[in-house]
């Protein structure tokens, strides 16, 4: 079993997509998926994905139900369990309760294989903690210079809280591998000279028009155009990720 953290500086670098690609791909390898929305604040895994979910985490905090009990099985092959949008009960959660919550987290995903936590935009303290508490971070950037600053930003503050090391970083959005391998190679070398850490580059993925479409469908991207160029790209990054060691 392992656990990733997917993060990155700002929002807009498809991070969230990208989430639901790799879950989906990687149930297709005959994985136990389950993707977990670690959003405290502005959950939307069940909006991308067209669902209504009876229950979510804020039920959990609640005290109403379970952890096990939020969860739902999607059609695509993996569980999710959903957050809730606009929650202040989970975007303003004291330290003490979000470590219970990562107690019972870490026995549910027991059951998984793989468990993908989309964590939310930024460098708040809520997605710091999920990033140094799972086995692996995975950040999510583009080729823009403000994306790449903040990429650097989570990447340094993930060194400072002791997270697991290497960090992998997936550059999205772009127009092909030369693109791609530069930005890494910016944020790299940053992260060299001011760091003395190098992150790997866990992936690449090519901008494409059919992204945008399964999302205004609220459809997964390998549901609805399963050979695209962003769907070949997110399943290599799958097959990476299952033969990638993930630090000790």
């Amino acid at each position: 079993m392992s656990i990733h953290a997917i993060a990155s500086g700002k929002g807009g670098v498809g991070k969230t997509m990208l989430a639901i690609t790799l879950a989906h791909a990687l149930a297709r390898r005959r994985r136990r998926v389950l993707l977990v929305d670690g959003d405290l604040g502005l959950a939307n895994l069940d909006i991308q994905l067209g669902l209504a979910p009876a229950r979510d985490l804020s039920d959990v905090l609640a005290g109403r139900i379970a952890l096990p009990a939020a969860i739902i099985a999607h059609a695509a092959g993996f569980d999710l369990l959903p957050g809730r949008s606009g929650s202040g009960a989970l975007a303003g959660l004291a330290p003490g309760r979000l470590e219970m919550l990562l107690e019972d987290l870490r026995a549910l995903a027991g059951g998984y294989d793989e468990v993908l936590i989309d964590c939310g935009a930024g460098l708040a303290a809520a997605t710091r903690r999920l990033a140094a508490w799972a086995d692996g971070l995975l950040v999510v950037t583009n080729g823009e210079p403000t994306s790449l600053t903040d990429a650097y930003a989570v990447l340094k503050l993930h060194a400072g809280d002791g997270g697991a090391w290497p960090a992998g970083v997936i550059v999205n959005q772009v127009i092909g591998r030369r693109e791609a391998t530069r930005t890494h190679a910016t944020l790299a070398r940053a992260c060299r000279g001011f760091l003395q850490r190098t992150p790997r580059l866990a992936g690449i993925v090519r901008a494409d028009p059919h992204v945008a479409d399964a999302i205004r469908h609220q459809t997964p991207l390998l549901t609805r155009h399963p050979t695209c160029l962003a769907a070949q790209d997110i399943d290599a990054v799958a097959e990476q990720m299952l033969t990638t060691a993930i630090p000790a």
